[in-house]
């Protein structure tokens, strides 16, 4: 998908390039890095069933990129989620557990690591998942030599599309300024809140169009396509002035 009026990460010398202001590249991990948002769909379907709760696997997978602790509401309603929110939560972690092992890195997941390391200071993976998963992932990209930092569940008090992972992820190597890629729309809401740009990818099952219009400030098809036009990506011109976020 080509880009235009847009200036790269790396200027270089003697192209012509204003300076980039990224410091930092944020990358979602689940259904941008590594193939799992249809695992998670199937988990989160199977454990709504198993509390009586049934819900439609389309409407499940609108949700998969929010947080746990919001979906259950989201997608079945406050009276299902006081019922027994926490049991289909509990029931899902085990579910995907099940099929962890069918997951797969995108193509060029782990070289979009190397090269954005050519490019910027920092690359932290950013998950809300749980240690176990976070983990797993982590080695089938072979990241942990590359990444300069990584998230998980324990260091986000409130989920995406809340902006909490991006500012632990930004803490983690002391970013002031950063670029996030994500295949969600709640990961383009979640950037917008912290302040910063996002770039998306349609691996996580949302169109073009929906990613845009949740702040999406360039969409590419998939990882690969992304990592062959790197030198494409928008500047990240900074958080928002102020103290106030905003809206998104």
């Amino acid at each position: 998908m080509p880009l235009e009026n847009v200036h790269p990460l790396n200027p270089g010398t003697g192209r012509g390039y204003t300076r980039a202001m990224a410091t930092a590249a944020i990358l979602d991990v689940d259904g941008t890095l590594v193939d799992t948002n249809y695992h998670h769909a199937v988990a989160w379907y199977r454990a709504f069933r198993r509390q009586g709760a049934t819900q439609p696997a389309w409407r499940i997978h609108r949700h998969i990129g929010m947080g746990g602790d919001k979906l259950v509401a989201a997608v079945a309603g406050t009276e299902v989620e006081r019922r027994c929110g926490d049991a289909i939560r509990e029931s899902e972690g085990e579910l995907y557990l099940e099929l962890i092992d069918e997951v797969a890195p995108f193509p060029g997941a782990r070289e979009l690591i190397v090269e954005l390391k050519q490019r910027v200071e920092s690359v932290v993976l950013a998950s809300s998942a749980k240690q176990r998963e976070v983990d797993h992932y982590l080695d089938l990209l072979g990241a942990r030599e590359l990444a300069d930092a990584w998230t998980t569940s324990a260091d986000v008090a409130s989920t995406k599309p809340e902006p909490d992972l991006v500012d632990a992820a930004l803490s983690a190597v002391g970013a002031g300024e950063a670029l996030l890629v994500g295949d969600t729309t709640w990961d383009c809401r979640a950037a917008a809140r912290a302040g910063i740009k996002a770039v998306g990818v349609l691996t996580g099952g949302f169109a073009e169009c929906e990613l845009r219009d949740a702040g999406a400030v360039a969409v590419f098809e998939c990882v690969e396509e992304l990592r062959r036009d790197l030198d494409a990506l928008p500047v990240v011109g900074g958080r928002a002035s102020g103290t106030e976020r905003p809206a998104g």
